[in-house]
């Protein structure tokens, strides 16, 4: 676990606390550590919501020890980078590496280390303060009923004890309880049915894997419960495996009532490609249904309707937290599919398990080892803990094989007790198109292989990009050491690759008339045409931050001629929208062009598969310009050509997953662009790790 490095440190007069000199013997009082941890806020250390936190507590328990306030501060800081709780074994030392802070920061006279000195030195003594602070109104025990209000909730165990703010303990519990419910209740399964349908759906094709077919291992366990877990790199057929199961619990469906099923996913892009690979794959597989069988796969497609964000499903209620269904307004469906899992963080799979009837299937489908939600939470990432190894139980072995046919490797089984949550949860282990240069590359960042990752660049800076040898191999091109200069030729298209200047060349040629249809196409085709480049970055701010950058971008399609920038809405400019509006139907995250209509008025174009819809402008005012995105919105989408930008200094920022996420957003060629030699290899030695406490749930 890391946190970002403030960007500066602010100079503060030591006089502010000259106390430190004259303690008293009984150390610390509480004001005095508020008045360190403000400090620390002045230093740009702290956010101001973090010594806020300490501050509230002090007000609720004018006996507060430094110990509690600290780690309440901390804490928060904590929630603020995606971590749900604190674990108390972390802070029974300065916590240097998890903060990140400068020297000056740890070592100085009012830096970490002091401070430290004056709190507890081991995990017993920091329980022992935390459990005091339970009879007060700043912390409760996990276990206390009733709530009181209280801020703070110690948890965890005896040997792993966690602090958590107050609602996320509550989302922990609810989801940890609701996830085991659905996973721990068998339902009944017609075996030799289900047996004779895997058979067909699963017909042995030339590049199938010689060993165990994990999809129809996936397709099998789901049947068990109403819960199931499906997660795999790029190309491992996961939404492929989705539409198969779909199929089946269709062909066991009893008959009388239709079989309700919903898509969704947490971006309106993400949602448009799962509906879209669903209905294919789902279209090819009629034809291995036998005739007069009575299973209509195309009426299950146009029943299921177009899918949906989480947002637009829960029916996300403006300026709240709240959503329109809820334990007592549940959805309507019998089945739920969500993709890009991944990108579902705790407070919203709190809200997708409470809409969820009792009695309906969730299907989750993602991968693992992409980046996990910005908000707090690694909810997928909990679920697949042992996804890598399987773990199955005896009984998990013989229910596959007796349904599936497949029998499931021994390394795969569990040596002890097998995790209920292990039951339900295949890992897909074979990519049907994930093969080539991208692929390797994407595997050794995965596997924290440097060395490996670095040598599947086999273009030199300036080398023409490396012949495509049929689909296996796509061309890698490494930019390094280089200037944000090397993104405006990317986008420009000198480099050979798709582009930018594609779609706006595209654009130029405007339709002329009226007619409707010959204009949607012209949008269509524009839009597909922008989709085949992005370029991604890790940060916001500065010139290598998205800011920077699409500025920088924007201006050099503008003095080549391909854009004219007329204030700030013109024809070709690429936006995304970054506040959700339920009544206009777009949320964070969807990404559109501005192009005319057929009158020449100024639209924002948005694509959902084939269906376009337009947006007037002077009703989109949450809206950023998107030539570049940040790597954590890019999730749910893929782009013939990907550039991943790099920026200088950025260690505190980089990470394995965010490299393997921006890499596999790439289908056919990727290039890596550098601020500074080593950041590749820098960003693949800090996997990141979220505090969590919802795996402890189903252990």
């Amino acid at each position: 676990m890391s946190f970002k490095k403030p960007s500066r440190i602010m100079s503060v007069p030591t006089t502010q606390m000259d106390w430190l000199n004259d303690l008293p013997a009984q150390g610390l009082s509480g004001a005095q550590t508020l008045q360190w941890l403000q400090l620390w806020t002045e230093q740009g250390l702290l956010r101001h919501i973090d010594s806020a936190l300490a501050a509230q507590l002090l007000r609720l328990d004018a006996q507060a020890s430094p110990a509690l306030l600290v780690a309440a501060a901390l804490l928060a800081q904590m929630e603020g980078r995606g971590h749900t709780c604190l674990p108390l074994a972390d802070l029974c030392a300065p916590p240097v590496a998890l903060l990140g802070w400068p020297t000056v920061a740890v070592e100085g006279p009012q830096g970490l280390r002091a401070l430290w000195a004056h709190l507890p030195a081991t995990l017993p003594d920091w329980q022992a303060a935390l459990q005091r602070a339970t009879s007060s109104k700043a912390c409760m025990r996990h276990s206390d009923a009733p709530d009181q209000g209280q801020p703070l909730v110690l948890g965890g165990s005896a040997d792993a004890p966690l602090l958590y703010l107050r609602r996320y303990a509550g989302y922990e519990k609810r989801v940890g309880q609701g996830l085991l419910q659905r996973a721990s209740e068998p339902l009944p399964v017609p075996e030799a049915a289900a047996r004779r349908w895997l058979d067909r759906f699963f017909v042995p094709h030339a590049d199938a894997p010689a060993d165990t077919d994990w999809q129809k291992v996936a397709c099998a366990v789901a049947l068990r419960a109403r819960l199931s877990v499906i997660t795999g790199g790029p190309g491992t057929g996961k939404t492929y495996t989705a539409a198969r199961l779909l199929a089946l619990l269709l062909a066991l469906h009893e008959e009388g009532s239709p079989l309700r099923v919903a898509l969704a996913a947490s971006t309106g892009k993400a949602a448009a490609r799962l509906k879209q690979s669903i209905d294919n794959a789902l279209t090819s597989l009629q034809d291995q249904v036998p005739e007069g069988s009575g299973l209509d796969l195309n009426t299950l497609i146009a029943r299921m309707g177009p899918a949906r964000t989480l947002h637009s499903l829960l029916g996300a209620r403006p300026d709240t937290r709240q959503f329109r269904h809820y334990a007592a307004n549940p959805l309507d469906v019998d089945v739920l599919i969500v993709d890009e899992a991944s990108m579902v963080h705790l407070e919203m799979m709190d809200a997708l398990l409470q809409a969820l009837p009792p009695t309906a299937r969730l299907v989750l489908l993602g991968d693992k080892d992409q980046l996990a939600s910005v908000e707090a939470g690694a909810v997928l990432g909990d679920l697949c803990r042992d996804a890598a190894a399987g773990r199955y139980s005896a009984d998990t072995v013989q229910f596959v094989q007796a349904v599936s046919g497949q029998t499931l490797p021994a390394q795969y089984l569990s040596a002890g007790t097998a995790p209920l949550l292990a039951q339900q949860t295949v890992m897909l282990h074979h990519s049907r198109r994930f093969k080539g240069a991208i692929g390797q590359l994407a595997l050794a960042v995965n596997g924290g292989d440097a060395a490996a990752a670095r040598a599947a660049f086999l273009n030199p800076v300036g080398a023409a990009p490396s012949p495509r040898s049929g689909d296996d191999v796509a061309p890698l091109l490494a930019l390094q050491p280089s200037t944000p200069q090397a993104v405006c030729t990317l986008a420009l298209g000198t480099s050979g690759k798709p582009s930018y200047a594609d779609y706006l060349h595209l654009m130029q040629q405007v339709p002329g008339g009226q007619d409707a249809e010959v204009h949607a196409a012209w949008v269509r085709s524009v839009l597909k045409t922008f989709e085949r480049f992005r370029i991604l970055c890790a940060v916001h701010r500065g010139d290598w931050g998205t800011e920077g950058l699409n500025a920088a971008v924007q201006k050099a399609l503008a003095d080549k001629g391909l854009l004219k920038v007329t204030g700030e809405w013109f024809a070709g400019r690429p936006v995304m929208v970054t506040r959700n509006d339920a009544q206009l139907g777009v949320f964070n995250g969807d990404v559109g062009v501005v192009l005319p209509n057929a009158e020449g008025t100024l639209k924002v174009w948005f694509l959902d598969g084939e269906a376009l819809r337009s947006v007037s402008v002077m009703r989109l005012p949450h809206v950023e310009t998107a030539f570049v995105m940040t790597v954590h919105k890019s999730q749910g989408s893929e782009f013939e050509h990907t550039a991943l930008v790099l920026p200088p200094g950025g260690a505190e920022v980089l990470s394995r997953e965010l490299a393997y996420t921006g890499i596999s957003r790439a289908r056919e060629q990727f290039t890596l662009i550098e601020a500074e030699a080593g950041l590749l290899e820098a960003a693949i030695d800090r996997p990141s790790v979220r505090a969590s406490g919802l795996a402890q749930w189903w252990l």
